[in-house]
């Protein structure tokens, strides 16, 4: 899968994904408006307006990015009818070319972790029947009970050609309570965890590049030059770009000397961009233009800030 990933980066020249998180707040009301005629102020006209919206989104964008991420509890909040939702949502990208990220962050042991691991990656067999069940490429994965947690992910990595992204060093204020500690031996946790996302690469690796990958937030871009020597062979999820207040200069070192090893998440920014002054002229009625537009913002900023950083290199 990682082949597949590394593959359409360089195709679309940018490592942009687009976070495919809806609210209620970011969907234009004609949509909700449309929804409700057709189904009622129920939890499937919410499912509704999250497809028209994702749906259109993707359209607008898909030839310019390689990957969309998407947050499974922004559906999950909306019962059955959001997780149909997600399900097409992640079909529909697929169908389009796109690399599909569930942002998941499961994680648990045992049968019970095999359970996640096929449900989102894998497959399950009903009598003669094989079946998938939710269409993503590779999903984040919580690191916190050890290898007996993970390796029933990898094992579905090696079977069906999927890939994983561990936690390592999240975007959030907080993560420094637990990620930020110091060990016995010198080393924060989020170092130890590091290294073992290493460890666990090593086993499922395709040519320069594991299948398994890392999460570390761009909102910690001095995180970002020792994570990536803790992890050469590591493709790094980075969230935190734009409204969380991560920039292109900050993502300069979670990127190989190539601008390869990492993709950059962008949800609000983008799927929310008709809201933001910036791209007002467009309105609601042209939702998906704005995004697109943000997109083209976002690839130039990163672009220029990786040029940037070649140049430095150079001189």
């Amino acid at each position: 899968m990682i082949e597949q990933l590394a593959k359409a980066v360089q195709e679309k020249g940018t490592s942009i994904v687009v976070g495919l998180d809806p609210q209620l707040q970011f969907i234009p009301e004609s949509l909700k408006k449309a929804a409700i005629e057709d189904r009622g102020e129920s939890l499937f006209a919410v499912s509704d307006s999250f497809l028209r919206f994702n749906l259109a989104i993707i359209d607008a964008v898909c030839d310019l990015v390689p990957a969309v991420k998407l947050q499974i509890a922004m559906y999950e909040r909306f019962g059955t009818p959001g997780i149909e939702a997600y399900r097409v949502t992640a079909k529909y990208a697929k169908e389009k070319g796109l690399v599909v990220i569930g942002d998941v962050k499961r994680n648990d042991i045992g049968v019970s972790a095999e359970g996640y691991a096929d449900s989102h990656l894998g497959t399950v067999k009903f009598g003669h029947t094989i079946l998938s069940a939710l269409e993503t490429d590779m999903c984040t994965v919580n690191p916190y009970l050890g290898s007996d947690g993970i390796e029933p992910f990898l094992k579905v990595c090696r079977e069906k050609n999927k890939g994983i992204f561990v936690l390592v060093k999240t975007s959030n204020p907080s993560s420094g309570e637990f990620q930020d500690l110091k060990l016995a031996s010198g080393e924060m946790l989020c170092e130890r965890v590091a290294a073992k996302v290493s460890e666990w690469g090593s086993t499922v690796m395709h040519g320069d590049w594991s299948d398994v990958g890392a999460v570390v937030g761009a909102t910690y871009p001095e995180f970002g030059r020792r994570m990536r020597e803790l992890m050469p062979r590591t493709w790094i999820l980075v969230p935190g770009y734009g409204a969380q207040g991560g920039k292109g200069a900050d993502l300069v070192p979670f990127f190989d000397k190539d601008g390869l090893g990492a993709i950059v998440n962008s949800s609000r920014g983008i799927i929310a961009a008709w809201k933001q002054e910036e791209y007002k002229k467009y309105g609601e009625e042209h939702f998906e233009e704005a995004s697109r537009a943000a997109v083209q913002a976002m690839r130039e900023d990163i672009a220029k800030a990786l040029d940037d950083a070649a140049a430095s290199r150079v001189h």
